[in-house]
């Protein structure tokens, strides 16, 4: 069909998209290949050409919604949107099933209770379904949105629905996800877990422009459509209250903005607005009360130069004492704030920690960052960021542990690795270990190789070759600190649990308690009278008292004699008695492990006692209590056999042809 003429042109309109892609994905290849041809450089249009059709779903939205005009954006409410993308291929379920767990701890719910999850259509999802759809999924994407005004709403499940609904016509797919409201903090905000695939099974790819502006800015418009824009009054009482706040605020970053070169500026030259020239002038008097700022007269002022650093530090040292504080007084614990301690591991006088744990969380939700407050034997209250828990189970509130800083410094393993490979041509196997070492066990060397497995896989340069030896270099050691400064950075402390069995229970507990080690020891662990190392001590005279009168001990003079072998004997008693009633409800006569015997059996479940933590191994005619080790828990239900030695146990998984040795 033509059109009229205008001007002595006709006009026919063709059919179809309009600025098809493809047309100019296409030209752009042919002046990329044209370049190549003349010996230019084509190398920014041909990754053009190329990524014209990759660049994810909303990525038109993100950009026009990330540009939108700034003094509107002001009078909207705000909404913090924070995202990641965790890589899924080739790891399982467990991350995610683990990321999950977490989010529905006890604690987080208005009531002090363990999250409920949710999703599009119902009050509470099921997360097993959710994760079983997302098994063999690539990647998946998590979300904590956190709306300044989230306490004027009652419910956050209506918000955060009609959040993903807006999303999913921005992104044009049916989305598949969980959600959990969290109100354990004084933010109320929603954690949303997504599936990496869109509703025709294929991965789902989110721009990046989308991630980073789109989704805070429909929280945001959501937001202000249910409660209005920000009035003037709202936003003054906000602006008023960052004048004295010890953290970095908006005022800050206006601030720095006028920094001359000289990095100078003057107090309010060029502030026009009264309102605007006082709160100016009170931040800069905070910020000199900080010790950050100082007026050289004349109206400058000089602002320190890490003055953003400070007051970040500043500002997360002030959650983190709100954060014991409420922990403190949820548990009824009185403890005072000149006995707050934040536990630094870096520090060169950095101590053993032990003590009982009152609380732990996320201390970065999106990283899954977490922390324990530990109640120490010395009379404080220690804040501790033990960063990446893993798959690791959580530890548990009430029980008893010792924190030590992570060393970057290389272990014994990497050592002997050097060692090995030094005398052999610089090449490293368990054959060339045990031909090497004759008194090593396979078990023994096989560690070696799992920790260069896992160097390799963290980017340290060793090189397996085909016939399963080890290429390791002359500066093996170093590297080895590198890695260890990497896993520092993760993981900056070591967790030993010294008993899951809360104090006030093994006063009178019968089985090997902590507090038998602790009187046994021939140094025990440093205690104060005050806080829980007063009571310490008082459950240490309890005990002491219980074993006198169990006569496994007796008082002569001033000191207590206890019977030989004593940790043994409570052990022993323990297991006993677990092992009647366990013998009941399996309807297997228990069998007690003999010392150097070999165990052969099905994994069962793991046993919490006073004595530590036992595994219980299903022999078929009968069952055994044994020491249990974190590597049982991922095979359950799994064949394994071990042979003691003392308190320990060298475990191989699996049937014998093609099992796993675990030292």
């Amino acid at each position: 069909m033509k059109l009229p003429a205008i001007h002595g042109h006709e006009f026919e309109p063709k059919l179809g998209r309009i600025g098809n892609r493809g047309v100019r994905s296409a030209f752009l290849r042919d002046v990329a290949q044209a370049v190549a041809r003349a010996g230019g450089r084509s190398h920014a249009l041909s990754r053009r050409a190329g990524q014209l059709g990759r660049i994810g779903r909303g990525a038109g939205v993100g950009r026009v919604l990330g540009t939108r005009d700034r003094y509107a954006a002001f009078r909207r409410r705000r909404v913090i949107v924070k995202t990641r993308l965790i890589k899924l291929a080739g790891r399982g379920t467990t991350p995610a099933r683990a990321h999950l767990r977490y989010l529905q701890r006890d604690g987080v719910t208005r009531e002090g209770q363990p999250g409920d999850l949710y999703d599009a259509a119902h009050d509470r999802a099921d997360g097993d379904a959710f994760l079983g759809r997302g098994e063999g999924d690539r990647h998946q994407f998590r979300f904590i949105v956190s709306a300044e005004d989230a306490t004027e709403f009652a419910d956050l499940k209506d918000f955060t629905r009609r959040l993903m609904q807006q999303m999913e016509q921005d992104l044009g797919s049916k989305l598949d996800w969980v959600a959990v409201d969290h109100y354990n903090t004084g933010h109320p905000h929603t954690h949303i877990v997504l599936r990496g695939k869109d509703d025709r099974g294929r991965d789902l790819i989110i721009a990046r422009e989308y991630l980073s502006h789109g989704t805070r800015e429909r929280a945001a418009e959501i937001i202000s459509l249910d409660l209005g824009p920000r009035s003037d009054r709202e936003i003054e009482a906000r602006l008023r209250a960052e004048v004295e706040q010890e953290r970095f605020t908006s005022l800050d970053r206006a601030l720095l903005k006028e920094v001359g070169e000289q990095g100078l500026l003057r107090s309010g030259t060029t502030v026009g607005d009264a309102f605007q020239q006082t709160l100016r002038a009170g931040r800069l008097q905070k910020l000199r009360h900080l010790g950050l700022a100082q007026e050289i007269g004349s109206g400058q002022w000089k602002l320190a130069s890490d003055l953003e650093l400070v007051l970040r530090r500043l500002g997360e040292r002030g959650d983190i004492i709100k954060t014991l504080h409420h922990e403190l007084a949820r548990q009824g614990l009185a403890r005072s704030v000149a006995d707050y301690i934040i536990y630094e591991p870096a520090e060169d006088n950095a101590q053993r920690l032990v003590g009982r744990v009152v609380a732990r969380g996320l201390s970065n939700e999106l990283n899954d960052r977490r922390y324990v407050i530990v109640d120490g034997v010395d009379g404080r209250t220690h804040y501790v960021d033990i960063g990446q828990a893993g798959e690791a189970e959580p530890i548990p509130v009430g029980g008893i542990v010792a924190i030590e800083p992570k060393r970057a410094e290389p272990r014994a393993v990497d050592r002997t690795v050097a060692e090995i490979a030094a005398a052999h041509d610089g090449r490293y196997s368990v054959d060339l270990h045990l031909h090497h070492d004759p008194t090593a066990r396979q078990a023994f060397a096989e560690a070696h190789v799992r920790r260069l497995e896992a160097m390799r896989r963290a980017g340290v340069d060793v090189t397996r070759e085909k016939d399963g030896a080890w290429i390791i270099a002359p500066e093996h050691l170093e590297r080895a600190v590198a890695f260890e400064r990497a896993q520092a950075r993760r993981v900056p402390v070591v967790i030993e649990t010294m008993s899951t069995v809360p104090l006030e229970r093994q006063g009178v507990a019968e089985g090997a308690t902590w507090l038998d080690r602790e009187l046994l020891v021939d140094a025990p662990t440093i205690t104060r009278d005050a806080g829980f190392g007063r009571e310490v001590r008082e459950a240490l005279a309890r005990r002491r008292q219980w074993l006198i009168e169990q006569e496994l001990a007796r008082a002569e003079q001033d000191r207590v004699i206890y019977r030989a072998n004593l940790l043994g004997l409570l052990r022993r008693r323990e297991l006993v008695r677990v092992g009647a009633r366990l013998s009941s409800e399996l309807e297997l006569p228990y069998a007690e492990a003999q010392p150097g015997g070999r165990i052969e059996g099905t994994y069962r479940r793991r046993l919490d006692l006073a004595s530590g933590r036992f595994a219980l191994i299903d022999k078929g005619r009968e069952f055994t209590l044994v020491p249990w080790r974190p590597v049982l828990e991922r095979h359950v239900g799994k064949e394994v056999s071990g042979v003691a030695h003392g308190e320990t146990i060298s475990w191989t998984i699996g049937r014998q042809r093609r099992a796993l040795s675990v030292s």
